[in-house]
């Protein structure tokens, strides 16, 4: 019973050291949660940047009720419209930063979308962005609401993939969660939208 007893406090140990190695429940970790604007694109009137639709602000009550219970200490939001309204509504202190757009893109006659900013582009400023961000708020909770293209090209960084090979595109509020201590990142979670169910 005794060897039993060493086997599984040994396995106890080793679990910590992995989960510490990931960043789980290691002092001084930010935790950022990433979040897609809610949607704006039912019953869309304004092209260049739509407010939220009737949808997109029952989304984002929904995960407000999820970021009061997280107790998150600072929200940051890109300047378009759908983003700062999705902040807005999941708290009050919305800090906009310009780094956290959308990539820019045009709509083709064809209703394709021309991307007119490279994938290095939007890596570089997004990852500026959320370096400032852990900086200015070590070891806390922070919320990030931004944009489809440019929360993944984030993530497939931190994850090491090529812009591209995380085929994934999070719905609207989805959160995914990024922690940070100094220069390391690990991804926590990706698009999760349990708040919507």
């Amino acid at each position: 019973m005794l060897a039993v007893a060493a086997g599984a406090e040994r396995m106890t140990q080793a679990m910590r050291s992995l989960e510490a190695a990931f960043l789980i429940g290691v002092d001084g970790v930010t935790e950022i949660w990433l979040v897609r604007h809610g949607d704006c694109y039912e019953d869309m009137a304004e092209g260049a940047d739509p407010p939220l639709s009737a949808t997109g602000r029952r989304q984002a009550e929904r995960l407000a009720e999820r970021v009061r219970r997280a107790g998150a200490k600072a929200i940051y939001s890109s300047p378009y419209r759908r983003a700062v309204e999705t902040a807005r509504i999941l708290g009050d202190h919305v800090r906009e930063d310009a780094r956290l757009v959308e990539i820019e893109l045009e709509l083709r006659e064809d209703n394709s979308l021309d991307f007119k900013e490279t994938p290095t582009s939007v890596l570089e400023r997004m990852r500026a962005a959320i370096d400032d961000i852990v900086e200015a708020h070590p070891g806390e909770h922070v919320v990030v609401v931004t944009h489809g293209v440019a929360l993944m090209a984030y993530i497939s960084d931190v994850l090491r993939l090529e812009p591209g090979q995380l085929r994934l595109l999070p719905y609207f509020t989805s959160v995914s969660v990024i922690r940070a201590l100094g220069d390391r990142r690990m991804v926590g979670g990706i698009a999760d939208t349990s708040h919507l169910e």
